[in-house]
Parts: structure tokens; C-alpha cells; sequence
């Protein structure tokens, strides 16, 4: 079973996907987690720290989604090279990469030009993808927060670039469509939503295991009518 962690920035994808890798070793099933590419990207802190008019100059945001997709096309080709009964848990997924380029674009920090450039590269990619057995995922735990929750759980983590008060309206720019992105444009897999306003994986053990139990039960609904339809 395949599973990508989704959401808005800072919600808690990375302790969400440990948490379940964490559950599911316990129950007896081997699990392993693809992590997002942040501690060695080398351009995310320059998207961060540049003034606009240094990531206009030289043209770091369409760089950054370039990044971020290689890396996101290459998790998906290890994924898919992890035979069953294997739990695949990626740190989000490539289908949300679109979307962070798509908000880039309607800033004015990725050009038409670019955009275009892009998405007909995220098309060649899942057109090879398509030639790989079961490429899309299972299941997408998608972490839905409020704006207040959003910045309060980037400022608890203390990424020095993350923590600008100036990107807080860069923030609000992705937050406000993420969700509808979500209900209306994603369709690769089924989605279980996790309200982060009321749930903290790390302090809290009880709620940890709802969400682990919560995606447990999906997972297992989805391989039963994954059974009935073969069958």
C-alpha cells in the first residue's frame, strides 16, 4: 500500500509519516517513509531569504519547482520499485508540486512562459510514469489547519528562513486554496482529511493513535474493494 502525506506548510507531514511508520513496525508490517528534500536543497533558503527582486533576477521560484519535482519524480520511481507487503509513506506527493507552481504563477514569481515549460515537463513524467505498475497512490492523508494553526506550528519549528514575518502573506497565498485544490482537483487516490487544528501527533500519544488507527481502517476499506473488484 502506497501513502502520501499532504498539506499545507508546517502542519506536520513529516511527524504525521513517522508516527504511522512508527505504527505500522509495531503491528508487524514493514513500512518505509520517502522524506521531502529540505535539509540539502539549495535553493530553498534563497526562495525564502532573496528580496523579489533577487528571486525575479534569477528566477528562483521556477528553479525551486524544478527541484522539487526531479526529487518527487525520483521518490515515486523508488516507491514503485518496493514490492508488497511493503507501506510506502511519502512526505507529500508530485501531484501537489502542480499546485505550488500554479500559486507561483498567479504571484507573478514564475512566468507564463515557465509554467507552460513546466507542466509539459510534469506531463512527459507521468506519461513515463504511466509505463510503472501502480504509480498513483492509495491513500492521501491530507493535514487541514487553520491559518492561525499553519503560522503558529512554522514558528514552533524554527526554520530560520521559514520564519520571516514578510512570508506570512506568501503563506495565506497557498493556504487559502489548498483545500479546494484538494476537494476539487485531486483525484489520484482516495483522501482521509486530519483536522490539525485539534490533533498534535508529537504531544499528544492519544492522538497519534486515532490518526494512525483512522488510516489504518481506510487503508484496509480500500484494500477490500481494491479485492472485490479484481474479484
Amino acid at each position: 500500500m502506497s501513502i502520501v502525506i499532504g498539506g499545507m506548510i508546517g502542519l506536520g507531514k513529516t511527524s504525521v509519516a513517522d508516527t504511522l511508520n512508527a505504527y505500522f513496525r509495531k503491528n508487524g508490517i514493514e513500512s518505509k517513509v520517502f522524506y521531502e528534500t529540505v535539509d540539502d536543497n539549495p535553493i530553498l533558503p534563497l526562495y525564502y531569504e532573496l528580496t523579489p527582486e533577487e528571486l525575479d533576477a534569477r528566477r528562483i521560484p521556477f528553479l525551486l519547482q524544478l527541484f522539487f519535482l526531479n526529487k518527487r519524480f525520483k521518490t515515486v520511481k523508488d516507491c514503485v520499485s518496493w514490492s508488497e507487503p511493503i507501506y510506502t509513506i511519502q512526505d507529500r506527493s508530485i501531484y501537489e508540486d502542480w499546485y505550488f507552481a500554479y500559486v507561483n504563477k498567479n504571484l507573478g514569481r514564475i512566468s507564463d512562459l515557465e509554467f507552460k515549460i513546466y507542466e509539459d515537463l510534469v506531463e512527459n513524467m507521468m506519461e513515463e510514469l504511466n509505463e510503472l505498475p501502480k504509480k498513483a497512490p492509495d491513500l492521501m492523508v491530507y493535514l487541514k489547519g487553520s491559518f492561525d494553526t499553519v503560522i503558529d506550528r512554522i514558528m514552533s519549528r524554527g526554520r530560520s528562513f521559514e520564519i520571516n514575518p514578510e512570508l506570512k502573506e506568501y503563506y495565506f497565498e497557498v493556504w487559502k486554496g489548498y483545500d479546494e485544490w484538494v476537494i476539487n482537483n485531486y483525484n489520484a487516490s482516495e483522501v482521509l482529511i486530519v483536522d490539525m487544528d485539534h490533533t498534535d501527533v508529537i504531544k499528544r500519544p492519544e492522538d497519534a493513535l486515532r490518526v494512525c488507527r483512522e488510516v489504518d481502517e481506510r487503508l484496509k476499506e480500500i484494500l477490500n474493494m481494491t479485492k472485490a473488484h479484481i474479484g
